[in-house]
């Protein structure tokens, strides 16, 4: 074989194994990524591969046998390019080491911005409609019993494992797209992409199968070119995008995906928080490409709770230096083992809890940090660790094994309070729990929100603790349009509707001072205070 014709043929099969790496592999071409310095290296080793293949060929053309031992100066291509390589890892290994917290711990204990704030100043008193009472695996049960009930689809799609968390229309809920079955299920679906989204609000557990009038045609169960990541690169072949692409919805309900873009910024590949976003359509696969500071108002999640978790921890541990994290541990603070959401300045907010970096049991105080921007407000609050609360509130339903979510915490009376959802071993909340932050001994246990806050404030209340909290009470008032008594696991209720009201209205006569409805009857007008809860409205004062 000719030379000519050799060299050709080898520089054809690099191109194409090179191709074949990136398109698998999708490296930013980005001195920042990992990645691109390990395609390049392997891009030399192919190289190298084959400069020996050749003249391992061109030895045995000549001679009849394969010579495998060269001379680096009688091969000098060879030898530059096993320098070449060796340059590269070593400038790789360098620039970790200089990106690392050993060398730059004051940098790393800067990254994230803290202000300190007042507990009761910033977390009014709770209002259950802006709250979750439900968390991602408890949203997942409900994801599937939808699915399961769509007979239509069901067989040609899955539900995805996403089940973002984000405000929509003012309410806390989790949406997450479909993706498809299998590779053949794939084949033949893909033409109009993915039918629907399941969206599930967090306070009333209403699950729905959100249909769209065109499809998912860009997510990241596609392939080839429609794969989100694979879309994406192409468009930035340059942008490092972050660990976790998010699925949102923007307030007219349309799909999109929010990709964070990784920034830099200590050294090479040290000091990672989010410079720019992409969102992309996820049914027209358009992109657009926003700063960091120009993000719209809609978008809930742009830095993801674990990014957020370990810049607090890069500034809690490292006040000191790196080796006092290390060794010495003086002032040393970490999140605690677990985190929450919690919806406040129509955003979501990453919440932890703080403690010792010696694991002990309390906590020191607790974090909010907002997904969208960043911002991260600490709260000095001393008590019990989220997992003392936890085991706390199961002791008092140990006979029935019932587990503890991960809890929100909540302003009652102004006082800390976890507030968590006790499930059976099928994972379906029965039971709800209350317990006193700094008196964690303090636990209230309810078959419903309504009855586990009732016993919480009465415990309060025998500890000297009265709830002020009227004005996240509304007032409503007009003729009774209809009054039903119901009971409802052995406690009497009455529902009532007021005429050019469409709301109704729930009276538990468990608490004495609403006794007096059973005086009312259809025609009688009646004032009420309650709290708006969205569709069963229980009522805490009447007139």
């Amino acid at each position: 074989m000719k030379k000519g014709v050799l060299y050709t043929i080898l520089g054809v099969l690099a191109a194409v194994v090179a191709f074949i790496y990136y398109y698998v592999t999708l490296p930013a071409i980005n001195i920042h990524s990992s990645g691109f310095w390990f395609f390049i290296m392997a891009a030399i080793v192919v190289v190298i591969v084959l400069y020996v293949i050749r003249k391992a060929g061109k030895d045995m053309a000549g001679s009849g046998t394969v010579a495998l031992k060269f001379s680096l100066k009688e091969y000098k291509p060879l030898k530059w390019m096993g320098i070449l390589l060796l340059l590269i890892l070593a400038a790789y290994i360098i620039g970790s080491i200089l990106s690392s917290p050993i060398i730059n711990a004051k940098k790393y204990q800067q990254l994230l911005a803290l202000e300190n704030r007042n507990f009761t100043d910033d977390i009014k008193e709770v209002d259950y409609r802006t709250i979750p009472l439900l968390d991602k695996d408890s949203a997942a049960l409900l994801g599937d019993r939808k699915m399961g009930s769509l007979v239509d689809i069901v067989s040609q799609f899955e539900v995805a494992d996403d089940y973002t968390q984000l405000n929509y229309n003012g309410v806390p809920v989790r949406v997450t797209p479909l993706v498809y079955a299998s590779p053949v299920k794939w084949l033949t679906n893909q033409k109009n992409g993915i039918p629907a989204y399941i969206r599930i609000d967090m306070t009333t557990q209403d699950t729905e199968c959100v249909m769209l009038e065109e499809g998912i045609k860009y997510s990241k169960s596609e392939y080839f070119n429609r794969n989100l990541y694979r879309h994406l690169r192409f468009q930035f072949p340059t942008y490092i995008f972050g660990d976790q692409l998010f699925f949102e919805i923007d307030d007219e309900g349309v799909p999109y995906w929010v990709c964070p873009v990784k920034k830099f910024n200590i050294g090479l590949f040290g000091g990672v928080t989010i410079g720019r976003v992409v969102l992309c359509n996820a049914i027209t696969g358009e992109c657009t490409d926003y700063d960091i500071q120009d993000v719209p108002q809609w978008i809930d999640k742009v830095y993801s709770a674990e990014m957020l978790m370990q810049l607090y921890d890069y500034h809690g541990i490292y006040q000191h230096g790196f080796f006092n994290s290390v060794l010495g541990q003086k002032d040393c603070l970490v999140t605690t083992n677990g985190y929450n959401y919690i919806a406040l300045d129509d955003d979501v907010w990453v919440y932890t809890g703080i403690t010792s970096v010696n694991g002990d049991q309390s906590n020191v105080g607790f974090v909010l940090m907002n997904q969208r921007t960043m911002e991260t407000r600490f709260y000095k609050v001393e008590g019990a660790t989220e997992m003392s609360a936890m085991s706390s509130a199961e002791g008092q339903v140990q006979n029935l094994g019932y587990k503890s979510s991960f809890p929100l915490l909540l302003n009652i009376a102004d006082e800390p309070t976890y507030f968590m959802a006790l499930k059976d071993a099928a994972g379906l909340v029965k039971k709800y729990a209350m317990v006193n932050v700094q008196k964690y001994q303090w636990v209230a246990i309810g078959d419903t929100i309504q009855q586990c806050e009732k016993s919480y404030n009465e415990l309060l209340s025998t500890n000297g603790i009265v709830s002020q909290n009227t004005d996240a009470y509304q007032e409503a008032s007009g003729r009774i349009e209809s009054i039903s008594p119901i009971v409802l696991e052995g406690t009497t209720h009455y529902y009532i509707c007021i005429e050019g009201n469409e709301n109704i209205f729930d009276v538990d006569l468990s608490d004495d001072k609403l006794i007096g409805i059973v005086r009312f009857k259809a025609g009688d007008r009646i004032t009420i205070k309650y709290l708006d809860e969205g569709g069963l409205n229980p009522v805490q004062e009447l007139n």
